[in-house]
């Protein structure tokens, strides 16, 4: 009875941060559409008042460059509009800005989508989005995998006691065996080779992509999803934190429990009670006789909350991609093109589009994370 209580607790709990989600969802579509709305009200209203100015500039005798055609207009406003001195004034000044946008302004010069927001366009970001969701959700599971087996490799580095490479190489260039120079000199090497592989996993990935750009097609999806991978620090973040997670499970007393009812605790490779390297590819059900086995569970199942802050932070840096790599037909880019036009009303959607995918991701991990505690009956 107890446990269906909390199955029924955690049921609930589910459902309220679902309806939270959801609430979030439209109220954020609430605020765009409403956002949307006012902008294309003051669209309409401007594109009026540039077109009762547009007709003036359409007169094809009048140079309004032209110091002495300036001088006939403003005398001419005079004479229809004896008296009204003010209106003149704004009037001339209104023709001299709108002159000026058009010369300078982004937006009057090659703009792809001239009518804003249409049916057209939110078919063709349709298009656009569906790549970025797709490159996202591949970059993300990569990552989870990925970051898992590399924080278990440095656990059980760990546990091995095994020092770092400098730390190896100095011991042996200061001990009495000085045949074994090469061994260090290898050493060093592997420390500066990890030394390189960090600074790539750190480094923006607008400097990875700029240094290749010559030699790869850096517009293909392949190449966004490598990056996406190795830049940014990413892959490394997310690795520590579960990292973390391991070496706090480590430390909590049922795995003493666990090695007296005699389960296996050695951390040696493929030794009879150590850790089979093969086993690093199915992790989840390959240790089933080691300690390490509820370790990893554990640490896994506290990790998955904890991807929610991980896809935020991967968002950000596909966001950073697309825009770094100047690539046209990009979701990101589109944004970062719509920006500069100042076609707010289109950049709004690409941005509620990112939202939505931030929220959904919430959502499925919310999901996920109810599963796993009713896997475990928690």
């Amino acid at each position: 009875m107890k446990i269906l209580r909390i199955l029924h607790k955690e049921h609930s709990s589910l459902r309220t941060r679902l309806l939270i989600h959801c609430a979030g969802i439209l109220l954020m579509a609430c605020i765009f559409w409403i956002f949307i709305s006012m902008y294309e009200i003051s669209r309409v209203e401007s594109r009026q008042s540039e077109k009762e100015i547009q007709k003036y500039l359409d007169l094809n005798y009048i140079d309004f460059g032209n110091p002495l055609d300036r001088t006939l207009f403003r005398e001419s406003l005079e004479i229809f509009y004896k008296g009204q001195t003010q209106r003149n004034d704004s009037l001339l000044t209104a023709i001299d800005n709108l002159r000026q946008r058009q010369f300078s302004d982004p937006s009057y010069k090659t703009v792809e989508n001239p009518n804003g927001l249409t049916w057209q366009v939110l078919q063709k970001l349709g298009g656009m989005y569906l790549q970025f969701i797709a490159v996202y959700a591949v970059v993300l599971l990569v990552i989870y995998f990925a970051a898992q087996r590399i924080a278990v490799y440095r656990f059980i580095k760990m546990k091995q006691h095994r020092e770092s490479y400098i730390s190896q190489a100095f011991d042996i260039v200061t001990g009495a065996d000085k045949k074994s120079a090469g061994k260090a000199a290898a050493l060093i090497i592997k420390a500066f080779l990890k030394g390189m592989l960090y600074m790539l996993l750190f480094s923006p990935a607008y400097v990875i992509a700029y240094s290749v750009k010559t030699t790869i097609d850096t517009s293909s999806v392949i190449f966004m999803i490598l990056l996406g991978i190795i830049s940014n620090g990413v892959l490394i973040h997310t690795a520590n934190k579960f990292f973390t997670f391991l070496t706090g499970e480590s430390r909590k007393g049922y795995i003493q429990t666990a090695v007296v009812k005699n389960l296996n605790a050695s951390y040696e490779w493929n030794a009879p009670e150590g850790i089979p390297i093969k086993t690093m590819l199915h992790i989840k059900h390959g240790l089933r006789s080691h300690v390490f086995q509820a370790i990893f569970e554990n640490a896994r199942f506290q990790f998955i909350p904890a991807l929610k802050e991980h896809a935020s932070f991967l968002v950000t840096g596909l966001i950073i991609i697309e825009m770094a790599l100047n690539i046209q037909g990009h979701f990101c880019y589109v944004l970062l093109q719509q920006i500069l036009y100042r076609q707010y009303d289109i950049a709004a959607v690409i941005i509620f589009g990112i939202f939505l995918a931030v929220k959904l991701t919430e959502i499925v991990i919310d999901i996920w994370e109810y599963m796993e505690k009713k896997k475990y009956g928690y």
